[in-house]
């Protein structure tokens, strides 16, 4: 009898060893992901990928409307693409976690609870600390929770992966999707008011040539075609172009 117990209790520890190793793997690296390394080249691949070959704006044409409208100034654009970077990255890191627990049927609305959660946090945030932008933004901050980029994401790949790989797809897709706003909005707010993060880099605009001081006194000005939505949407396509013209691979064959 004392032998079949003591048997009996190995099992039982074999068994706590295994269900605590398989707690430890879903919450963090499995083996596999250990051996290969936190920044291993396809981590890496997972941050630097959607910065050019597999940008979501510029190659996967996502998240467009957003690039249009909230870009006139760099300010609203790098606060918008702080925000995104922070909710993908929780978003796909709390999905992974929860991706054997979640039904299928109800994985959408899983996903956009999750989601609008984070957003909810981020509008809080704003409002509390900077107020001026979250009246820039607008109601841009809530169409995050129906962002395409962010939703696609969690659907192709924090409900198929580790949560250290999903951290890293959710921070590189945000990363690219940021660079983009970014680079408009940069040339938006240079060509079309003069300023950056809302100084004057140009010189002085004054009533007169006279007193102007900067490019303003050599006559220059501001191109008003740069503060409308067009105009965006103009830039885009000169970086999607730049883009192809230098990797080939992106080029659609016909």
């Amino acid at each position: 009898m004392s032998e079949e117990k003591k048997e009996l209790q190995d099992k039982y520890d074999k068994l706590d060893k295994e269900s605590k190793k398989k707690q430890e793997m879903f919450l963090f690296l499995s083996e596999k992901e250990e051996k290969e390394g936190l920044l291993s080249k396809n981590n890496r691949k997972l941050l630097s990928d959607p910065l050019d070959d597999n940008n979501p704006i510029t190659v996967q044409v996502l998240g467009i409307c957003s690039a249009l409208a909230i870009t006139v100034q760099l300010k609203p654009a790098i606060v918008m693409s702080l925000a995104v970077v922070f909710v993908m990255a929780a978003g796909n890191m709390i999905v992974s976690i929860l991706r054997n627990t979640i039904p299928s049927r109800i994985r959408i609305i899983v996903q956009l609870v999750v989601v609008a959660s984070l957003v909810i946090l981020v509008d809080q945030f704003l409002k509390a600390f900077a107020y001026d932008v979250s009246k820039q933004l607008s109601i841009f901050i809530g169409l995050i929770i129906t962002n395409c980029i962010i939703m696609g994401r969690l659907e192709a790949f924090a409900l198929g992966n580790g949560v250290w790989k999903s951290f890293l797809d959710g921070v590189g897709n945000a990363a690219g999707y940021g660079l983009i706003l970014i680079v408009v909005a940069f040339f938006r707010e240079l060509l079309g008011s003069g300023t950056l993060l809302g100084f004057e880099v140009l010189g002085h605009q004054a009533a007169n040539i006279e007193d102007s001081t900067g490019l303003y006194a050599l006559g220059y000005e501001n191109n008003g075609l740069f503060l409308l939505s067009p105009m965006a949407l103009i830039i885009v396509g000169l970086v999607i172009w730049y883009q192809r013209s230098r990797n080939k691979k992106l080029i659609e064959e016909n």
